[in-house]
């Protein structure tokens, strides 16, 4: 089962990883300014997470693959980490679908 971990990065601010069940980040927040905003940037992820369209495929200059999961206003709420090729770009955004819906939270001092 997947699980949200919220971090305070070194300038203060929040932003969460999303994990799946082997612990691996498979979406990572923009920062925020206080917890309250990364609390509802993450019910932002579970509402949007299992629809396909809001899903943004890009492929870098390196070649290799990413995504950003965007909200409903178009504004982005999660970017996956770079994959070698396309299929593994599948395979995290359907990890994303899988475990963001039901996926505790967690807070990391």
């Amino acid at each position: 089962m997947g699980k949200f971990e919220i971090k305070i990065a070194k300038n203060g601010q929040h932003f969460f990883n999303l994990k799946a069940g082997n612990g691996q980040i498979i979406l990572t927040s923009e920062m925020y300014t206080t917890k309250a905003a990364c609390d509802n940037g993450i019910e932002s992820v579970k509402k949007n997470a299992p629809e396909d369209a809001r899903y943004e495929r890009k492929q870098g200059a390196s070649g290799k693959h990413h995504f950003n999961l965007k909200a409903g206003n178009h504004q982005v709420i999660g970017s996956s980490q770079m994959y070698a090729d396309e299929g593994g770009m599948d395979n995290g955004i359907e990890s994303v679908k899988k475990n963001a819906p039901d996926a505790e939270i967690e807070v990391i001092a």
